[in-house]
């Protein structure tokens, strides 16, 4: 199977990059943005000078629970930058959605819960809400991290976005925001 259709067919349709985006991403932005996959595994990701940023990281149902994820992550974490990844809120009629956040808070991911995350898709009108994990090998600030999720937005979800959709998503001011007192932390429970 094709490594968009393994990802196509496990992101939800709010948070996937069409296949005519993903690609250029992996020709036009080659310097920032790469594809490591193979038969079990897709894992899609920007390295910027001070952080990388997970895309996308699918493991093959047929692979799960033999350590490929946290083979992956390591590979990332050798870097020594912060990594920093986008999340669905945990949907407890949706298991996958609490077994994702788990296998990140085993793999050493915090929750930045100084920051919100609100944008509208593309593909269905709807707002969608997620959260932000980082790993921060420097203990690196929840700014840091604000500020890396910008440029991620800027560099990556919106490049080309109307030639792809038709539509511009919206300004990278309107999506993410920070706040000293937001206090949710969505990893606490699980």
């Amino acid at each position: 199977m094709h490594w968009y259709e393994k990802l196509n067919q496990y992101f939800p349709v709010e948070e996937m990059k069409s296949k005519e985006h993903m690609e250029t991403l992996l020709k036009e932005r080659s310097d920032i943005y790469h594809k490591d996959e193979d038969e079990y595994h897709v894992l899609m990701y920007a390295e910027l000078k001070d952080f990388i940023f997970i895309d996308y990281l699918f493991v093959s149902s047929k692979a799960r629970g033999q350590g490929l994820g946290h083979k992956l992550i390591e590979k990332l974490k050798k870097k020594g930058k912060p990594i920093i990844l986008e999340v669905e809120p945990v949907d407890y009629e949706d298991t996958d959605s609490e077994k994702r956040l788990r296998f990140y808070k085993r793999e050493g991911f915090e929750h930045a819960s100084s920051i919100g995350y609100r944008r509208r898709s593309l593909a269905t009108h709807e707002i969608n809400e997620m959260e932000i994990l980082y790993w921060a090998p420097e203990n690196e600030s929840e700014e840091l991290v604000y500020q890396s999720m910008i440029k991620t937005y800027e560099l990556i979800h919106t490049y080309k976005d109307t030639k792809f959709y038709g539509a511009s998503y919206q300004p990278a001011d309107e999506v993410l925001n920070i706040e000293e007192d937001k206090n949710t932390d969505i990893l606490k429970d699980i």
